[in-house]
């Protein structure tokens, strides 16, 4: 392998996010990582123990990175919350857009930031910026701030610059929008017929306040828009991703697709398939959650797609540029040994609503 080949399968390799199924790291996950197949890690509760574990296992996955290793999870609070006491437990989003209180949004989000960065997580997939005005809705529903458009704005907003301030990279999902949806992307694919006024009006307006307080990534929807592309879902189409989110919004941050393993997208196409159509449209990370079969086969597939012609190189080099400039503004903090406990933030939940007078 030349140094040209070597350095497009390092870079391919920073575009994958991946994660595995149970409580340990097994051997074909860790051979990834070792051989830089897949530059980040994404854990769920079914691979955490106690807050401890959970920290010695990010350890041991960065001692077996060849480069420092991007560490997320997702933590909004309520019912999508992955760490167990004594990490803070949040009620969900809504109770905090009931109360309308920025202040509150923006400490949260420290709070967040303290206890992930001392357990070695430089990333929270959160906020949810998903403007939840369908009450049908069986996935986001209460994850989202309120009904309320500039509400979700203005709260997320502040949890992203809490989390960020606190150096730790916020996410604002699922871009254009999935509150207005009536089916769950993890199962199927949703649709929605909104043409670009309401999407400017409603859907679009809390990304594009994300976008002005410089929110670390922007996660895609598996949601199908046909207004803009009858065909393809946004995580997969070049009419959204870049005319929107790069146009639209004037955002030049990291562009995160969902879950490529969730069935709106995995019953239509291939891993390959997907990985690379999602990398041409304008993603720039690609999560792929559970399978290490399927993160060694998507990188596999950019590689092949760069080497035939198919997959631009300068579209990887950007998106691998763009991975890098977020990694070097968030790096990793995590506790010395024996600090991780110590580190954690000692603020209860009720302290913190009363100290803001909003319990």
């Amino acid at each position: 392998m030349n140094s040209s080949e070597k350095a497009l399968q390092t870079q391919v390799g920073q575009l994958i996010v991946g994660g595995f199924s149970g409580p340990r790291v097994p051997e074909d996950f860790r051979s990834l990582i070792r051989g830089g197949v897949v530059g980040g890690v994404i854990l769920f509760k079914e691979n955490l123990g106690g807050l401890l574990e959970c920290a010695s296992m990010l350890e041991e996955l960065q001692r077996e990175a060849p480069a420092p290793l991007w560490t997320a999870v997702d933590q909004e609070g309520g019912r999508v919350q992955r760490l167990e006491p004594p990490f803070l437990q949040l009620p969900p989003m809504r109770w905090v857009g009931d109360r309308h209180d920025a202040r509150l949004a923006r400490r949260i989000g420290v709070l967040l930031a303290e206890g992930l960065a001392a357990l070695g997580f430089r990333q929270d997939y959160a906020p949810v910026l998903d403007v939840d005005t369908n009450p049908a809705n069986p996935v986001i529903g209460d994850r989202s701030f309120s009904r309320d458009p500039a509400r979700v704005a203005e709260l997320g907003a502040a949890l992203i610059e809490g989390l960020q301030n606190g150096g730790v990279a916020a996410c604002g999902k699922h871009f254009p929008g999935h509150g207005d949806t009536n089916k769950d992307s993890h199962f199927e694919l949703p649709r929605l017929d909104h043409d670009l006024s309401r999407l400017r009006a409603v859907e679009l307006l809390p990304f594009k306040r994300a976008a002005e307080v410089g929110v670390a990534s922007i996660m895609t929807a598996h949601v199908l828009f046909p207004s803009l592309d009858p065909d393809h879902p946004a995580s997969l189409s070049e009419k959204i991703i870049e005319p929107l989110v790069r146009g639209e919004l004037g955002y030049d941050g990291v562009v995160v697709s969902d879950d490529l393993e969730m069935k709106a997208v995995a019953d239509h196409y291939g891993i390959e398939d997907s990985a690379v159509r999602a990398i041409r449209a304008g993603c720039d990370q690609l999560l792929i959650c559970h399978e290490p079969a399927l993160q060694e086969a998507a990188h596999r597939a950019i590689v092949q797609a760069v080497e035939d012609g198919s997959l631009p190189r300068a579209r990887v080099e950007q998106a691998a540029a763009r991975v890098a400039a977020m990694q070097a503004r968030y790096p990793l903090r995590p506790a010395a040994e024996g600090q991780v406990l110590a580190r954690l933030p000692r603020e209860t939940w009720d302290d913190l609503a009363a100290a803001l007078g909003c319990g």
